[in-house]
């Protein structure tokens, strides 16, 4: 299984409308491509752990599970893709992505 992983920071001066439009555009990826096995979207839990200070500060996420690489990449080269995208960036203060590889332990220790 493959997890495409986007962690964002909404600018913050943010119109509501622009919000929308970013929320619109995750709802039409999800419908509209089909390949996309799960969409999860968060916000992030705070524990008072010492790897809490480690981290960047990203308030939410983005996760989209898919069976293979193939199915990821024709979601990343789907034209809703390409909206959200551009959403992303265009109304985050900052966002980063990253796609993982991930199987069952432990099947998956393999991995490591």
């Amino acid at each position: 299984m493959i997890l495409h992983v986007v962690l964002f920071t909404p600018k913050p001066d943010l119109p509501a409308g622009d919000r929308v439009q970013l929320i619109d555009a995750l709802r039409e990826a999800q419908a509209s491509i089909p390949v996309i096995r799960r969409f999860r979207v968060g916000t992030r839990a705070v524990t008072g752990r010492p790897y809490d200070a480690l981290a960047r500060d990203f308030p939410y996420i983005a996760l989209f599970e898919f069976d293979s690489q193939a199915d990821l990449e024709t979601y990343l080269a789907h034209p809703a893709h390409d909206r959200l995208a551009m959403g992303f960036y265009q109304f985050s203060a900052a966002a980063e992505a990253y796609d993982f590889d991930v199987a069952e332990v432990p099947e998956g220790l393999e991995k490591l």
